[in-house]
């Protein structure tokens, strides 16, 4: 009886089937995506039965397929083989070290979906290198909650450590991701392997954090090592950066601000930021701002934080989406 095989199973087995060079061809006029896909389905086939070959050949029409000897063996050698043939060995070797973390599996998927909460009472108690090495394989996002309800300065010293964190001992992040799934409730079948730490992972953990969790985090990696503060800051886009946008992209953002937050937003803002907002609003829109901000009196400094926050967000959401693009002080100029 023929094994029950999905399609890229089949895609893969007509590969294997067709000889390296034929499949080699095929390889070369698919996107990277695919060939790691349908190369993870030849390294998992390593042997197939006769009758599913066959099956899978009638299935794709190949009738026109010559070799009167069919490959019925898959696996990592033949999975190089055909990818060093398509791709050259420099592309292939770096296909495979991907296709090698995808096939080992993520070791903490099972925290993905966990509510931040539960995260962090199943991290209570645990070192800040383990609590850096967890949270610098979950999402941006999910990693900035569980920070957040981290104290001020486990904070710092999980921030720093994450940040500092390069490569991990496969061995060593699988021990750890054993131990916590065993404290934990609920637990979930792996899935692929997310990206490990590294100052950028940092920073978009921050980016998505409140304002007092953004100045605790820096404020303590200041203190702790005042290069890697600097560094990190440097990455980041804060209101002030705002200068730096092109006046189309600060026109797109404005018109995602409300005009209170924006006038909140202003107070203390230096002369050269508020001629960049200024002068990207027609004239009525400038007067009624300026008479806005002025009408608003003393504000409390944590008012003034969270609105430039929110502007921040909306631009960070503009240049995830591709509309804007972001000019960090110190980079090359973008020509059209």
């Amino acid at each position: 009886m023929a094994m029950l095989l999905t399609g890229t199973q089949k895609a893969a087995l007509v590969l294997m089937q067709i000889g390296r060079e034929r499949a080699s061809a095929v390889l070369s006029k698919l996107d990277e995506a695919e060939i790691e896909e349908l190369t993870a389905e030849i390294v998992r086939l390593e042997r197939i039965d006769q009758k599913s070959a066959e099956s899978a050949l009638e299935e794709f029409h190949a009738v026109s397929l010559s070799g009167p000897q069919m490959v019925t063996q898959g696996g990592l050698g033949y999975a190089q083989m055909l990818l060093e043939q398509s791709l050259g060995i420099e592309r292939a070797a770096g296909v495979m070290g991907r296709l090698a973390t995808t096939l080992a599996g993520q070791p903490f998927e099972f925290l993905q979906h966990a509510d931040a909460r539960q995260v962090l009472s199943l991290l209570s108690g645990e070192h800040s290198q383990t609590i850096a090495l967890v949270l610098a394989h979950l999402r941006p996002d999910h990693a900035s909650a569980i920070l957040a309800g981290l104290p001020g300065e486990q904070q710092a010293e999980v921030a720093h450590r994450i940040a500092l964190m390069e490569r991990a001992s496969p061995d060593v992040v699988a021990v750890v991701a054993e131990s916590l799934q065993r404290k934990a409730s609920a637990v979930l079948v792996p899935a692929e392997t997310a990206a490990i730490g590294g100052v950028q992972p940092l920073v978009e953990i921050i980016n998505r954090a409140d304002p007092t969790t953004e100045k605790a985090i820096l404020e303590g990696l200041q203190a702790r090592d005042e290069a890697l503060a600097e560094e990190v800051r440097s990455r980041m886009f804060v209101f002030a950066d705002i200068i730096l946008l092109e006046d189309r992209a600060v026109q797109l953002v404005l018109r995602q601000v409300e005009s209170g937050d924006l006038a909140v937003a202003l107070k203390g803002a230096s002369e050269e930021v508020r001629e960049k907002i200024l002068t990207n609003l027609s004239e009525r829109a400038s007067e009624n701002l300026v008479e806005e901000v002025e009408l608003l009196g003393p504000v409390r400094l944590s008012q003034v934080e969270d609105a430039r926050a929110g502007i921040v967000q909306s631009i960070r959401r503009l240049e995830e989406s591709g509309q804007i693009v972001i000019r960090r002080e110190g980079e090359d100029e973008y020509v059209s």
